[in-house]
Order: C-alpha cells, then sequence, then structure tokens
C-alpha cells in the first residue's frame, strides 16, 4: 500500500523525521531500513533503543503524525488506479498486504476505493508482519489461491523479503530506497505501462513431469527390485507415474516409501503422485490389460476434495501383447494390411479406454494418457498405419516423445527392450527394437517442453538380468510438461 498505491512512504518519513527530531534524532539515509516499509511498532522500538524514550509513546505519537498526513495528503502512484481498474475488468482478485494498522490501511482504502480489493491484511491481523512471510500467506488464503500464482507488487525492501518468502513472484517499484533485480523478481520504475498480461508473465509455468513405466513382474526379476526403482523414480525427478504389471500392491508400496500418493486398479495397473489424487477414473477391478486413470490436483488441494483447483487426469494402460506385429512383420513376413488386421483386440481395448477417458474428461481438463501399448506408432512406420496410436490420434491426443524428436530414424525412442537383444527363444536371431511405450497427451493446458526415454546403467540381456541397475525388460518414458 505504503508507496506503491499511494505516496505515503513520503508520508511516513516524514512523520518519523518529525518524532525524531523532538527526541533529538535527526534521521539519515542510513536509517531508511529501520523505517521504509516497518510496522510503527518496530520502528517506535528502534527510536526508542537511540533516544531512551519509551516506546508506546513514541508509538502513539507516530500513530498521530502519520494519520494527519494521510487524511490530507494522499496521493495515488502513477499507473496504480488504472492497474487496479484493469485487474478488476478481467476478474483478477487483488488483496492488499501493508504493514500499516487497520486504521491507517481503512483510511487510504476509503480514498482509493474499498472495491478494488477483494481481501485487506494489515499489521493488526497477522501474529508477525513484514519482513516475515505471514501477512502475504494470509491474502493467499484468504484469496484461496497458492502464493506461486500469485505476483506482489512492492516497493521496499522489508516488503520484498515478506512476499518472496511467502513464495509469491515479485514486482519491485522501489519508492525513496533502491531495490535490486534478483531471480524471480522484476524491478521497473513505476506502474505506468504495466498491464496484466505482464503480471501474468511473470508467473513461471508450473512443470509437470509425467513417467509411464512397465515394471516388468513388478519387477521381481531384479535383485533388491524396490530399492532400484524408489532410486530412478527420484533420479528422472517424475511427479506422477503410470504403472503397468504392477504385480499386484508395488503402486501401494512405492507410493509409501515415497511419501506420495497411489491408485491401484486390478492386479496389473496403478498412478502414483507426489500431487493429490481427488477421484479415481475408469473400472476399479479392471482387468489385466486394460487401462485407470486419476485425477491429480497440481496445486496443493486435498485427497477426496471435489472441485478446485488446477487438475489433470492421467491414465495407465496396458494392452494385450499378443499379436505383436514387429515380430510378425521381422520374422514371418507379414505384410502392411495383415498386420493392421491383425490389430483389432489391441483396437478395440484403446477404443475403450478413450470412450472412458471421453466420458470422465472436464471440458478443459487436461489429460495425459500413458502406458505399454504393445504396438508400434504409425509416426514411426512410413508403412504402417498402425490403427491403435491412430486411433489415440484422432480422439485428439499427441504423442509427445515425438512432439520433441520428430524425426523417428535420427531419435527412435526404443523402449523395448534394453534386456531383450536376441528373441528369446533361443534361435539368436536380432530382437526387433521398437518404441512401444508412450505419454500422449490432449494439449489443453499442458505444452511440451521435453520427452525422453530412460534406463539407468548398461543393463546386461535376458537372462542374466539379476544383478542388472535398471530394474525392468522396458524402457520408460518420461515428458516435462508445463501447465498454465
Amino acid at each position: 500500500m505504503d508507496g506503491t498505491l499511494v505516496d505515503t512512504e513520503r508520508l511516513w518519513w516524514e512523520a518519523v523525521e518529525q518524532v525524531a527530531d523532538g527526541l533529538g534524532r535527526r534521521l539519515t539515509g542510513a536509517d531508511q531500513p529501520e523505517v521504509l516499509g516497518r510496522p510503527v511498532e518496530y520502528t517506535a522500538g528502534w527510536l526508542g533503543g537511540v533516544t531512551g524514550a519509551r516506546a508506546e509513546e513514541i508509538a502513539a505519537e507516530l500513530h498521530r503524525e502519520f494519520a494527519d498526513r494521510v487524511r490530507t495528503g494522499i496521493v495515488p502512484r502513477p499507473g496504480a488506479l488504472r492497474l487496479l481498474g484493469e485487474l478488476a475488468r478481467e476478474g483478477v482478485p487483488t488483496a492488499l498486504v501493508t504493514a500499516s494498522p487497520r486504521a491507517v490501511a481503512d483510511t487510504v482504502l476509503a480514498a482509493l476505493g474499498a472495491g478494488h480489493f477483494a481481501v485487506s491484511v494489515t499489521a493488526d491481523d497477522t501474529e508477525d508482519t513484514k519482513p516475515a512471510p505471514d501477512p502475504y500467506l494470509a491474502a493467499c488464503r484468504a484469496l484461496g489461491v497458492e502464493p506461486a500464482a500469485c505476483v506482489a507488487v512492492e516497493d521496499t525492501e522489508t516488503g520484498v523479503t515478506s512476499a518472496e518468502a511467502a513464495g509469491c513472484a515479485v514486482l519491485a517499484v522501489p519508492s525513496l530506497a533502491p531495490i535490486a533485480p534478483a531471480a524471480g523478481r522484476t524491478v521497473l520504475a513505476s506502474l505506468e505501462g504495466v498491464t496484466p498480461a505482464r503480471l501474468r508473465a511473470m508467473i513461471a509455468p508450473r512443470e509437470l513431469r509425467v513417467m509411464s513405466w512397465n515394471l516388468w513382474y513388478g519387477g521381481t526379476k531384479v535383485d533388491d527390485h524396490r530399492e532400484k526403482q524408489l532410486k530412478v523414480i527420484a533420479e528422472t525427478g517424475a511427479d506422477v507415474v503410470g504403472l503397468q504389471e504392477t504385480y499386484g500392491n508395488s503402486a501401494r508400496e512405492l507410493a509409501e516409501a515415497l511419501g506420495w500418493h497411489h491408485h491401484r486398479a486390478g492386479e496389473n495397473l496403478g498412478v502414483i503422485s507426489r500431487y493429490p489424487i481427488t477421484a479415481r477414473l475408469g473400472d476399479p477391478d479392471v482387468g489385466f490389460y486394460g487401462g485407470t486413470g486419476a485425477r491429480i490436483r497440481v496445486d496443493g488441494g486435498q485427497e477426496g476434495e471435489q472441485g478446485g483447483g488446477q487438475e489433470v487426469d492421467v491414465w495407465s494402460v496396458h494392452l494385450d501383447y499378443t499379436p505383436y506385429g514387429p515380430y510378425e512383420a521381422r520374422f514371418d513376413g507379414v505384410p502392411a494390411a495383415g498386420l493392421v488386421a491383425h490389430e483389432a483386440g489391441r483396437l478395440e481395448q484403446m477404443r475403450e479406454i478413450l470412450r472412458q477417458i471421453a466420458e470422465s474428461a472436464t471440458d478443459a481438463g487436461p489429460v495425459v494418457l500413458v502406458g505399454d501399448f504393445n504396438v508400434p506408432s504409425h509416426l514411426d512406420w512410413p508403412d504402417v498405419a498402425w490403427p491403435v496410436t491412430m486411433a489415440a490420434e484422432d480422439a485428439g491426443l499427441r504423442d509427445s516423445y515425438r512432439e520433441v524428436h520428430p524425426d523417428a530414424v535420427r531419435d527412435p525412442g526404443h523402449t523395448w527392450s534394453p534386456v531383450h537383444v536376441e528373441h528369446e527363444d533361443g534361435s539368436g536371431r536380432p530382437e526387433p527394437q521398437d518404441r512401444i511405450d508412450f505419454v500422449l497427451h490432449n494439449g489443453k493446458g499442458l505444452r511440451v517442453i521435453d520427452s525422453r526415454t530412460v534406463v539407468s546403467g548398461t543393463p546386461r540381456p535376458w537372462p542374466d538380468v539379476a544383478g542388472n541397475e535398471w530394474p525392468s525388460d522396458h524402457a520408460a518414458v518420461i515428458t516435462t510438461f508445463t501447465l498454465r
């Protein structure tokens, strides 16, 4: 408020100067950190300490001197009222956060127009005021928003410290004392020219890392598989993992070890998430093959809450593994038309999953579909229109890996198989390598910034896999999205 919306920082300095002069202390620029952005009680205590006067009496005199100046000398800062008006027209909720007492704040609000603000937090409203984060945290709670989704507009180092400690981005418009630029902080000479769009641009988009991972019999083919799985999840920085071949309780056990949330469906499928799960989607008793989904709240809501907040539907699918098209093409010479015809079973499974996704999705809700499709992509095979991935594309789902790596020859992205070099029938034939695990998305509020396959270490080939660092026979796929 003071010095940002109205030119009261000058009035406050003059009031403190007047009182200090009466106590025999002449203020200088070196005293600004003890005055600017500070509540009355702090400055009164400081003055009492350097002059020997009683802090309570100083505080009362500061209140009188400042209030007299506020009633007669309020001047809006350049651009402040225009910006407040634009925020109101665009429906952006705005809070006033000040270290001034309620009586002073209400005087200023009356002059500015209290209707500009949904919330006001003063020095009287929290146990600790600026530079502590408490007042900004209180304002965020009252507005029902996360601090990371807010821009705090401040004019003093004290206020900037408070807002940044709360987790807000900061637009600093210094009034009397300079403020240095810093990460997450923008410094401007005034609010003139500042628009709601510019404020929005200061909010860093939230990143969400979604992984698809077939655990391969829950990982039990590899020694110490659970510890190795946890290590992979931690090192990749994944936020949500769609799991296949969970072998019963893998989703729950991994989530409990990580302190995460989990959803299990049937004996084979699960979703684990560092963010709360607010809804379970699809058939909870799905068979070994099929799909399941979880609605993830990424902005601090709690499990079981309904409505509001930023949510993403994440589905994990596992499609039947027979017949396997690359074997038919490589070993049996089946032509393209035959390969497509043999996909009828998997195509039916995918269509049913897509139907469930469409029925459960909200109008503007982001959807991510991950899983082991057990079939290649039409984006990778120029001569085969693989119908499963085409059905997903026709439903509006995009292949995140191919968005980042459009050249299938240069970046094949194989996920099958890091441990099968030769076909396991003992014939010595090379195992066809292919991309059969995917992270797809519907693009609603999602933007892909990275996608990659993940295999840790150098896995020994089957059957000598027990000591592998990588506890699966599939590579994982992890895509980093930004959400708006």
